[in-house]
């Protein structure tokens, strides 16, 4: 599990201050990996990443959108992907991966982390390593589960000193039955 080299980002939407990964330890960090064009990222990974951004406002989570541009390159501009994320209330930080200087298609961040292209769904760990990589549609339940132990051990890490929760402390109540 190696922590990610930063990400280069040429221009942030839906932040104040530009964001670098170091910024972010000490929280879960799910990067959705997108193209404004991709019919997976438009109808499934998006709208995903905005119900998660949503319904974990107050989990040590950071939600960050990284806009990889490898197709398209004329009609996908950071003005084009500022009016779609507008339109579309998408409001969790966006990064615009920094186009390539050679003649890869594949912008500088795609190319660092060696991405297969969008959709990607990548988990960080509080201390900034990658401990999940999904390229493609991912399903709701599957992704949670993946989150959801990463949250877990971050509560668990946030135990007074001396003192980590235990599996069980960490369990949801069991209902009675009927």
């Amino acid at each position: 599990m190696a922590a990610l080299p930063d990400w280069q980002v040429s221009r942030w939407l839906n932040c104040d201050t530009p964001l670098r990964l170091g910024m972010l330890r000490g929280r879960v960090v799910l990067v959705h990996v997108f193209q404004m064009l991709c019919p997976g990222c438009v109808l499934h990974g998006l709208p995903q990443t905005q119900r998660i951004a949503r319904q974990l406002v107050d989990a040590p989570l950071s939600v960050v959108g990284l806009h990889s541009v490898f197709e398209h390159h004329d009609v996908m501009t950071p003005r084009a992907l500022a009016a779609f994320l507008a339109e579309n209330r998408y409001a969790f930080p966006v990064g615009v991966d920094t186009a390539s200087r050679d003649d890869d298609p594949r912008p500088c961040t795609m190319r660092a982390w060696a991405l297969e292209g969008t959709p990607t769904t990548l988990l960080i760990d509080i201390r900034g390593r990658l401990r999940y990589r999904h390229f493609g549609i991912e399903e709701d339940l599957a992704l949670g589960v993946h989150l959801g132990q990463l949250l877990q051990e971050a509560k668990g890490l946030d135990a007074p000193p001396g003192r980590r929760q235990t599996a069980q402390e960490g369990r949801i109540a069991r209902l009675p039955r009927d």
